[in-house]
């Protein structure tokens, strides 16, 4: 699911707690040019903190006014739009004379997002129902066909999930900035090494960090198309037994640090095991999109640049590709 998203509701959960009321919105309908796509989603408290948005513009400062001068008073899910009108369009920012339909909604007691967050933690998607005439909220495991987001007027819709993952082999360096900057894109972070000497120094809190063999920890992750493997090691004992494992899996995306002349030494060597053709072509390497990356972070963002492109269905610009540049190790790992 969006991470944006995600923590809309890990924040609604936590306000709850903390004794808050607030207002989720949720996008149901856009017309013409809309920033923000159906089922994205803002939270509102009560005293006008936000998370979360559902146009990046003008919308969302008009809502918290509504909100903070007690205007909205909701006892239950009301349904509102915004520029129906041209004059509304261009005072609310909406592009091309757009218009936004929104459910608004009442936070109070929310077991439901706990229900939602553990199905989630625990790899299951999640559907939810909310009834606009009575406010009551349905979960269930969603189906492979369950919508992203449905409204039909009187029945709210929704689905979430399964978070992300991605597996890293190697806890080097560069292992550290990628796994940094994935938490932040909310991927669930697992790093695999079982050489002590990087085992025993990892240092990067939420990440889980397993000593298995990487063909074990592949086959333990019960990788989906959710998932992600990139090996980092430099090392072939390593690096090819994560890869024979991951290519064979729906993973959305398996890469190799390595140079050119290293990739295709690579490929060759995946030649000789049970791996087809189209199963070693699935393999990102040289790995990343050319940014001129040359230190660790600027790596790690290059690597998470082309895993983007790959998860939301874009051709990477790989066919932009300049000559070789030098990693972080002295070897030319970026085409």
């Amino acid at each position: 699911m969006d991470s944006v998203d995600l923590q809309v509701l890990k924040t609604a959960a936590a306000w709850s707690r903390a004794g808050y009321r607030s207002t989720l919105s949720t996008v149901t309908r856009t017309w013409g040019s809309a920033p923000r796509p159906v089922g994205a989603m803002m939270l509102i408290r009560d005293d006008g903190l936000v998370v979360g948005s559902v146009s990046g513009g003008c919308i969302e400062d008009d809502l918290v006014e509504r909100v903070k001068v007690g205007q909205l008073g909701l006892r239950k899910p009301e349904l509102t739009s915004y520029g129906v009108s041209g004059d509304e369009a261009r005072r609310f920012g909406l592009p091309c004379g757009g218009t936004l339909q929104l459910v608004m909604e009442p936070i109070g007691d929310c077991d439901w997002i706990a229900d939602i967050l553990g199905m989630l933690d625990r790899g299951v998607p999640a559907a939810r129902t909310l009834d606009m005439q009575s406010g009551a909220v349905k979960v269930a495991e969603a189906s492979a066909d369950s919508p992203l987001c449905c409204f039909d007027g009187s029945t709210l819709s929704s689905s979430f999930g399964p978070r992300y993952r991605l597996l890293i082999i190697g806890g080097g360096q560069l292992s550290a900035y990628l796994a940094q900057v994935a938490l932040g894109l909310d991927y669930q972070v697992t790093v695999c090494d079982p050489r002590e000497e990087y085992a025993d120094s990892w240092a990067v809190p939420g990440v889980t960090l397993t000593r298995e063999m990487p063909d074990d920890a592949v086959i333990a992750l019960q990788l989906d198309a959710n998932c992600a493997v990139v090996a980092l090691t430099h090392d072939p004992k390593l690096d090819d037994m994560a890869l024979l494992e991951a290519l064979k899996s729906p993973a959305f995306y398996v890469g190799a640090l390595g140079s050119r002349a290293n990739n295709a030494r690579r490929r060759e060597r995946l030649q000789l095991f049970d791996l087809t053709p189209e199963q070693i072509r699935r393999l990102h390497g040289p790995i990343g999109l050319y940014i001129g990356s040359r230190t660790p972070p600027e790596i790690a963002i290059s690597i998470l640049a082309e895993m983007t492109c790959i998860k939301n269905g874009v051709l990477p610009a790989n066919t932009l590709r300049a000559p070789a540049q030098i990693g972080a190790d002295g070897e030319t790992c970026l085409a």
